[in-house]
């Protein structure tokens, strides 16, 4: 499917700085060969994601059988991984989809005419124990994150991006390859103990690929953002001097 011109308030697919209209009488799917055909990755199945219109609400839907999506909505803190089989509504006007198909991360937006979600209003407690769930990371574990995702943050608008090895990782930092793998594994272990899938692998062993896993969820989550990009050349300055 060619992108077209989407008139004012109609629901639409961007990727790669095109937009992709959807009509509400007919599903939409996106994958390999598919109305979006995001790429030629043997990694991903044909049809890997479809979005349809149901009794005036849009859902999105994962046709896959080992692939899971990331979904986000920045505006309102949300963030949920859309497993294979798994579908649900999208409610927030704007969604970033995220995902990982061997060695390459993909990302699209889609831009719903849906009912609004606002922000939940912050409540402050006088005492208790703070909710779990969002990361704190120390400064060499957001640097790491920073430099696994820095295609990703450095591409405009949605699309594609590869993710480097350990070995390119740790060289752009200009850290040794064992510091870089017991960072790597610290904070694959905190994001784990969050919930955050894709971190291990059956019977509590490390993912193999979770590097991939981990850009995936940074990115749509907003843990580090196109402005941390300036501290992985401060990192490797400073490590080049000493």
């Amino acid at each position: 499917m060619m992108a077209a011109s989407v008139p004012a308030g109609m629901t639409y697919v961007e990727f790669c700085g095109e937009r992709f209209p959807l009509s509400g009488e007919r599903r939409f799917t996106i994958g390999r060969e598919a109305d979006l055909s995001v790429d030629d990755n043997p990694y991903l199945h044909r049809q890997f994601l479809v979005l349809h219109n149901e009794n005036g609400l849009w859902w999105l839907s994962n046709l896959g059988s080992h692939l899971s999506a990331t979904v986000s909505a920045g505006d309102v803190g949300f963030s949920a991984t859309l497993g294979p089989g798994a579908r649900m509504p999208l409610v927030f006007g704007e969604t970033t989809i995220v995902f990982t198909a061997g060695p390459t991360t993909y990302e699209l937006s889609v831009y719903a005419t849906a009912p609004q979600v606002r922000p939940v209003t912050q409540q402050s407690f006088a005492g208790g124990r703070t909710t779990q769930g969002v990361p704190t990371l120390t400064e060499s574990q957001k640097l790491l994150i920073i430099v696994l995702a820095e295609e990703a943050l450095r591409r405009e608008g949605s699309g594609s991006s590869s993710i480097p090895s350990s070995a390119q990782a740790a060289a752009r930092l200009g850290w040794p390859i064992t510091k870089f793998n017991r960072k790597l594994d610290n904070v694959c272990d905190k994001l784990d103990q969050l919930g955050v899938s894709g971190m291990r692998a059956g019977g509590g062993k490390l993912a193999s690929n979770r590097r991939a896993k981990l850009v995936e969820y940074a990115v749509a989550s907003r843990i580090v953002t196109r402005a941390d990009l300036p501290l992985i050349d401060a990192e490797a300055a400073r490590n080049a001097a000493s």
